[in-house]
């Protein structure tokens, strides 16, 4: 059976007042228009066309989290916990309101997640640097005290990373942070080489959040640029933050976020550091298959799979396996069941199979995402 999905996007204060409209072919609201969900986690579950809600079908049950993402200005910087971690936290946590705000764990769930590009440029940050390419970008800096400091923290033995990240939003070197921001604003003002483009992202986002620690913590990590149709999966313990740009975004039904700068919400530094992996290293681009209709993007984790199919002139068929959603993100598109039933998918909505269907038919002319339970 096909159902109708759709949802009120979430006005968080990050969120872009045109993107969403532009994609679905609206007028703005004016207002900021930052996720839509399509999932059942009792947080938002999606909207069914005859009033209900997709948990009053599911019973709450899906593994995953579909969602549009509409960034205009920087997201927190934040990590998920690994599933062990949650049900660990969720424990110790019991005794709290779910709305208290104190809690660190909303549900016991992991909450690893796949961000796609649909706008031409997508800017995030994906994990930590390696500390030798963070030292040469310091390089790029005067040689203020707050950079020494800096310097000699990445510098020392152990986890100097770690080390690093707890001294920036452990409260008490906010003069040094403030040193640091001064200079990488100096900085991306001038000609830093190769290390101009992230010196430049860091100094943006310091406009955008004077004086947060977050902002140095946002030096220690990579930036990434996707265009559109490219992707980063992000496993639990990776530090990340969106940007800005439009994308689609999937991950395990989760809302388990521990935050670590540029947000005014709390931070709990001892269990950020606690869930944190402080493993460096590029985070791989995944890229879309040049010249096929269908690109898989490869993900580790049993919880969810994603696949963006390009319609053209001939349908597209795919095999799906448990309860499957077709994201309409361009164009023209046609969803047909096994059973010959058939429905249109308008752009930034969703066509919703229940666990009995075992393949599905896309056609038309634009584009989709289609995602399921991991195969």
């Amino acid at each position: 059976m096909l159902r109708s999905l759709t949802n009120v996007p979430r006005d968080y204060a990050w969120g872009s007042s045109s993107l969403l409209a532009e994609l679905e072919g609206r007028t703005p609201t004016g207002a900021p228009e930052a996720e839509v969900w399509f999932g059942d986690h009792p947080g938002d579950p999606a909207d069914l066309a005859d009033g209900g809600t997709l948990d009053q079908v599911t019973g709450g049950t899906l593994p995953y989290l579909l969602k549009l993402l509409a960034a205009a200005r920087p997201l927190s910087i934040q990590v998920h916990p690994t599933r062990e971690q949650a049900q660990e936290g969720w424990a110790r946590e019991s005794s709290l309101p779910l709305d208290d705000p104190r809690r660190n764990y909303r549900d016991a769930n992991h909450k690893p997640e796949l961000i796609v590009a649909l706008s031409d440029r997508f800017e995030s940050l994906s994990g930590l640097r390696p500390v030798a390419d963070t030292l040469r970008l310091l390089d790029a800096l005067d040689d203020v005290p707050g950079v020494r400091s800096l310097r000699e923290r990445l510098s020392g033995e152990g986890d100097p990373l770690r080390d690093a990240i707890g001294w920036l939003l452990g409260g008490e070197a906010q003069g040094e942070v403030e040193e640091i921001i001064s200079a990488v604003v100096g900085a991306a003002g001038g000609d830093a080489g190769e290390e101009e483009p992230a010196l430049r992202a860091v100094a943006a986002i310091a406009e955008t959040s004077p004086g947060d620690p977050g902002v140095v913590v946002a030096l220690l990590m990579n930036h990434v640029v996707l265009r559109r149709g490219e992707g980063v999966f992000l496993r639990a313990g990776l530090l990340h933050a969106y940007l800005s740009g439009l994308g689609v975004e999937i991950m395990a039904a989760s809302d388990n976020v521990l935050r670590g700068g540029l947000t005014p919400k709390r931070i709990d530094v001892p269990e950020l550091l606690a869930v944190l992996d402080t493993t460096p290293g590029e985070v791989p681009v995944l890229r879309p298959t040049v010249g096929e209709a269908v690109t898989t993007y490869s993900v580790p984790v049993p919880d969810f799979s994603l696949q963006r199919v390009r319609i053209d002139d001939a349908a597209v068929t795919l095999d799906v396996s448990g309860p499957t959603m077709v994201l309409a993100t361009a164009g023209s598109v046609h969803v047909t069941a096994e059973s010959g039933e058939e429905t249109a998918v308008p752009v930034g909505t969703v066509a919703f199979a229940d666990a009995d269907e075992r393949s599905l038919t896309l056609s038309g002319a634009g584009e989709a995402f289609v995602a399921t339970p991991g195969r």
